[in-house]
């Protein structure tokens, strides 16, 4: 197994079963399917919007998606490491006037203790946090 470098983050991971996907960003998962996890974080967060949807055959197309494509991906868990971090960051940005949205500051701290590049189409939820690296597969280089 290759060495893991990215974290994807929510919007990511669904971007493949939108009905008009962003192709170069659907691409680049192909191309960089080693090297790339998700977090358990990100893991509840796709299951609990399946959930949430009424039997149909939508919700059976996300299912096999989720179980077929995303579960069989490195899922990293929310340790007492990310939660020290996410506890740190919390307090200083608080202090700030600054409050991140819980799940994705979750999210920050497991790409942040494996040293992994968040990668997600909200590059401003992730903004503030301190030495976290993040990039939005869907911006071509040049373009902001």
């Amino acid at each position: 197994m290759s060495q893991l470098t990215y974290l994807l983050d929510t919007n990511v991971l669904s971007e493949s079963i939108r009905p008009r996907p962003h192709l170069p960003l659907v691409e680049k998962l192909e191309q960089q399917r080693d090297r790339i996890a998700t977090a358990s974080v990100v893991w509840h967060e796709l299951l609990f919007g399946c959930r949430r949807l009424p039997v149909s055959h939508k919700r059976e197309k996300l299912e096999k998606y989720l179980y077929d494509v995303v579960a069989k991906l490195p899922i990293l868990p929310y340790t007492k490491e990310a939660a020290e971090w996410h506890a740190q960051e919390r307090a200083r940005l608080t202090t700030i006037g600054k409050t991140p949205p819980f799940l994705d500051a979750q999210i920050a701290a497991i790409a942040k203790v494996h040293e992994l590049v968040l990668v997600t189409a909200n590059v401003a939820d992730y903004k503030d946090f301190a030495g976290l690296v993040v990039e939005d597969w869907r911006i071509g280089p040049g373009e902001t």
